[in-house]
């Protein structure tokens, strides 16, 4: 660790100590968003892309990157679900839409964007699915993942799938025509309506915020943003959409103990009863494995034993109660 990670590190602390992070933005009249008995609202949320995600980073050998993290899900995948079999701990797996194919030979009749660069990826060839193996779940279980989907889906917890559009592209208007983005999440909904699925929920891959009104129009209630690390409400938008501020990412940092890991995630449900707000966790199933196997443990069992005072739901069926009682 060179000395500027550990200062980094050290001022993070710092930071939470003092009640600097997450920010806590409450309200009088928390009962508009908090439903009773509760005081607190916590929702968890998962970007499950599996090789997705990493394929145009920018990081040395990005392909290799998104096998790997594609592999790191599928070792923590099980772990993950028997955790929240065992607590009750719900979860919605913002999904992109390609893991729901058993198969493909094309995708020829998707829009795709030009080549572009965002903070994350650099995409300048000449065909967005070119790493796309054309193959099946079972010989290239990397790209697709029907197989993690039904254990989701059959799951005894009520999980929800939400979206994170069809092939984990960049969102932004700028970048994102609304045929683009029209096509990628209509492949979507096509898929999930073959299951029986309504996609409700919507994460946009790397935070590429854009194409709100379209979101709205196919039928979307809700998505998360990452400006800033805040106990706060979801806000409605005009078009209907509300916005989820995310609170804290369940992520690994070797700085960190792992006995501080577990302190601070508690902590935060600690302060989010404490102050009357909504908790929004959320996290990659592709993170090190010591968060399913050492540290996730201990605070799904402590949110567990908070349940009288915190509601744990999935972001859609908690958009779904703010709209029935007209919030």
């Amino acid at each position: 660790m060179n000395f500027k990670t550990k200062i980094k590190a050290q001022a993070s602390k710092l930071k939470f100590a003092f009640g600097k992070s997450p920010i806590i933005d409450s309200i009088e009249n928390y009962a508009d968003y908090i439903p009773k008995p509760y005081k607190t609202v916590v929702i968890i949320s998962a970007d499950f892309e599996l090789a997705w995600a990493w394929q145009w980073s920018k990081q040395k050998d990005a392909l290799d990157l998104a096998i790997q993290k594609s592999k790191n899900t599928r070792v923590n995948f099980p772990k993950l679900m028997e955790l929240c079999e065992r607590y009750n701990i719900p979860i919605t797996w913002a999904t992109v839409g390609h893991l729901f194919l058993e198969s493909c030979s094309s995708h020829k009749n998707l829009a795709q964007l030009a080549n572009f660069e965002n903070d994350y990826w650099r995409y300048d060839k000449p065909d967005w699915f070119m790493n796309d193996p054309c193959s099946n779940y079972k010989d290239a279980p990397y790209w697709y993942a029907p197989d993690l989907i039904k254990q989701i889906i059959e799951s005894p917890v009520e999980h929800e799938i939400g979206c994170h559009t069809f092939s984990h592209i960049d969102c932004r208007d700028s970048v994102c025509s609304p045929e683009v983005f029209n096509s990628e999440i209509n492949a979507c909904k096509k898929e999930a309506e073959n299951l029986n699925l309504q996609l409700k929920s919507f994460v946009h891959p790397a935070h590429t915020i854009g194409n709100l009104d379209n979101l709205a129009k196919l039928g979307f209630t809700n998505f998360r943003t990452n400006n800033r690390n805040v106990l706060t409400y979801p806000k409605k938008h005009s078009n209907g959409l509300w916005e989820f501020e995310q609170t804290a990412e369940f992520v690994y940092r070797k700085e960190w103990s792992i006995d501080y890991h577990i302190y601070r995630y508690k902590k935060i449900i600690d302060r989010a009863i404490k102050s009357n707000t909504v908790c929004y966790f959320w996290f990659h199933p592709s993170f090190d494995a010591e968060m399913v196997n050492n540290i996730l443990p201990e605070v799904f069992k402590y949110l567990d034993s908070k349940r009288d005072e915190a509601l744990i739901i999935s972001s859609g069926n908690y958009i779904d109660y703010l709209n029935e009682n007209d919030r």
